[in-house]
């Protein structure tokens, strides 16, 4: 997964912009993330516009619906219809996110966190090397927030994840955003979490907005990245030596896209920023 053209600051396709887009492109993005779960099977004037912007222009896919933690079987259709997306897409990986989403058939509609347990490593290991195994593109996973654990776990998150990636030898797609949350909702310094993880494994980053409801901090997606946020992106570019591809993601609230646009301009000056210092160590 090295070499890919991908870099800088990119922007999830939402359906209030596609015409624009398509009409006029986008100043200064680097590329798209597109969900495939909201273009397989559809039609009309929003799959023209979406088609016309991927065959124009780089683009990433990102899953919402796949069950990767959990135990009802594969969609054996969805899943053939997502690997020819994927290889018209031309994206070099598609991520997924490590949770479970799904229980006898019924979609949940929110990613839950798995138990940070043994058995439940190894059991998303193997799924995981199942699905893989029926992609065209590497899978990458996503670290998701958690709002309450799953049980007590034998392990803590970090050490949950890492043996999930390392033992499905998955790529890693780093979620900032999540990471500041959970520090907030759970007590731990992000940067000392961090300083545990495989980071040689991470092949993209996201970063999004949040808010706090009481004394919960919740992942909304629908508000500007705060400069915590994106000093802890810097931060961890650092560390990684490298110019790994960085999504904003804004789903709520969606502002008008020149007001996206300059969220994202101000982002990628951030990120320009993490590479004119000498990384403290290379991952």
């Amino acid at each position: 997964m090295e070499g890919t053209p991908f870099t800088g600051v990119g922007l999830g396709l939402r359906r209030p912009h596609l015409e624009a887009v398509a009409r006029d492109g986008a100043r200064g993005v680097p590329f798209w993330e597109i969900c495939p779960e909201n273009v397989l099977g559809e039609g009309g004037r929003h799959a023209r516009c979406t088609r016309a912007i991927l065959e124009r222009d780089a683009a990433l896919t990102h899953g919402l619906a796949i069950s990767v933690g959990g135990f009802d079987p594969w969609d054996a259709a969805y899943l053939r219809d997502l690997g020819a997306f994927l290889t018209r897409t031309g994206t070099p990986w598609h991520s997924e996110h490590l949770c479970f989403t799904s229980v006898d058939g019924t979609c949940l509609h929110d990613l839950l966190p798995l138990p940070f347990t043994k058995d439940a490593a190894r059991h998303t290991i193997g799924r995981v090397k199942e699905l893989q195994a029926r992609l065209p593109v590497p899978l990458v996973l996503e670290n998701i927030t958690y709002y309450a654990p799953l049980g007590a776990g034998e392990w803590d998150e970090a050490q949950f994840l890492t043996e999930v990636l390392e033992g499905a030898d998955a790529g890693w797609l780093l979620d900032i955003n999540n990471v500041y949350v959970n520090g907030l909702n759970f007590g731990f310094d992000p940067r000392e979490w961090l300083a545990r993880m495989p980071l040689h494994r991470v092949v993209q980053m996201h970063v999004a907005g949040h808010g706090r409801f009481g004394d919960l901090v919740i992942d909304t997606h629908g508000s500007p990245v705060i400069p915590e946020v994106a000093e802890l992106m810097a931060w961890t570019l650092r560390r990684l030596g490298r110019r790994v591809p960085v999504l904003l993601e804004r789903d709520n609230n969606l502002p008008e896209l020149e007001e996206l646009l300059t969220e994202r301009a101000s982002l990628q000056a951030v990120y320009d920023a993490a590479f004119t210092e000498e990384p403290a160590f290379h991952a």
